[in-house]
């Protein structure tokens, strides 16, 4: 599998066990505070690389120290970087993740470069040889764009990928649905399926979603695991009995795992149970490169007790 990333990356900064903002100027100790690559792009790219897949990314970062250090995250994964621009003008995209100790984890997000990034950024000719390219946050260069670079890669052989970095709103999906016809897997979570589409049930929005284009409809339920529809198919996998850590970046993890789960040739469900295994690793610790997991420790790990 040779898959190019496009879009969003992200460097998080987790801090573990936050109980409150302290008052005024005061300070307050945490157990962990840890950087990580994240994104709708730059964290399936972390997990897809340890799990055997050659990963290309594309996407835009500041020219800034932050930039530097997601750069070197992500090339100790073994992705080719190359496609990443830099822009002077912006800083690189963050997060802060106050963790609470219930598990909750409130963000500041600052969207910086990637809010910059056009097709301009993207020479079509570094997409040749890729088998599978997969769109992080197609808000961003919007549906009409985000359509032409889907169709390009499907006119290269390529399968595609798309993952919303949006709230579940229907003037959102309307932003987006010129790119929903060459997707060939959509990978959004409850939430987002449910508000697009103000349907009843998950099922029910999903089968919605496959009406507007989408050749099949992967959708994260946090605890409950994924479903997966399409038009003539309804999978569930419910997600395993874990200690949960840390749940930040374990959408993008089920997206690699499911992704690349299709491309060693498990069928759908087979693909969803290697998604909700990849999203346990990272579940267990602190971001996507949490761990020392790879392709034959995940394979294994989709036996372990489920909920």
């Amino acid at each position: 599998m040779k898959v190019a990333t496009v879009g969003v990356h992200v460097l998080d900064t987790h801090v573990i066990g936050i109980e409150s903002i302290p008052e005024g100027s005061d300070g307050q100790l945490v157990e962990t505070i840890r950087f990580s690559p994240a994104g709708t792009a730059g964290g399936t790219a972390v997990v897809l690389s340890r799990l055997g897949a050659e990963v290309l990314s594309f996407g835009a970062l500041g020219q800034d120290p932050i930039g530097d250090s997601l750069l070197a995250m992500l090339s100790r994964e073994g992705i080719d970087v190359s496609g990443l621009v830099r822009k002077a003008d912006q800083q690189t995209s963050s997060s802060v993740i106050p963790v609470r100790p219930n598990g909750d984890r409130p963000a500041w997000h600052c969207i910086g470069a990637h809010g910059a990034f056009t097709l301009d950024d993207l020479p079509l000719a570094a997409l040749e040889g890729i088998t599978h390219l997969h769109l992080g946050g197609p808000v961003f260069l919007g549906g009409e764009a985000a359509g032409r670079l889907l169709a390009h890669a499907r006119s290269i052989g390529a399968t595609t990928s798309l993952d919303i970095l949006a709230p579940g709103d229907p003037d959102m999906l309307a932003w987006i649905a010129d790119a929903l016809p060459h997707t060939d897997y959509l990978l959004p979570n409850d939430e987002q399926v449910l508000g697009f589409t103000g349907a009843a049930s998950l099922e029910e929005a999903a089968r919605a979603l496959v009406a507007a284009g989408a050749g099949c409809v992967a959708v994260t339920q946090g605890a409950k695991g994924a479903l997966v529809v399409t038009a003539d198919e309804t999978v569930e996998v419910p997600a395993h009995d874990i200690e949960v850590v840390d749940t930040t970046g374990c959408g993008d993890a089920f997206s690699a795992g499911f992704l690349r789960g299709l491309s060693l040739g498990r069928d759908l469900r087979g693909a969803a149970e290697l998604g909700c295994a990849a999203a346990a690793q990272v579940a267990q610790g602190l971001g996507t490169d949490h761990g020392a997991y790879d392709l034959d420790s995940v394979i294994a790990f989709t036996s372990s007790p489920r909920r």
